[in-house]
């Protein structure tokens, strides 16, 4: 690692859940998809609880994802 990065890695392994889940990550690649089943649970509940406005939100969310990786893929 070089001192660059240090910086930038302290904050977000300092945030509770998400530096839990990128450190377990970090450690045994394999631990992804346990996250994956939680994030698609979670989206299942949701859906349940709320109905399909979740659904709408989420594809909200994806749109500029989506972008980013459809322009990054055409660039080459």
């Amino acid at each position: 690692m070089t001192m660059t990065a240090q910086p930038v890695r302290r904050p977000i392994h300092a945030v509770p859940v998400i530096g839990w889940v990128i450190r377990d990550i970090e450690r045994d690649f394999d631990s992804i998809w346990y996250l994956l089943a939680a994030v698609i649970s979670l989206l299942v509940i949701a859906v349940v609880t709320w109905g399909v406005q979740v659904l709408s939100l989420v594809a909200l969310a994806a749109v500029p994802v989506m972008f980013t990786i459809l322009i990054r893929i055409t660039r080459g």
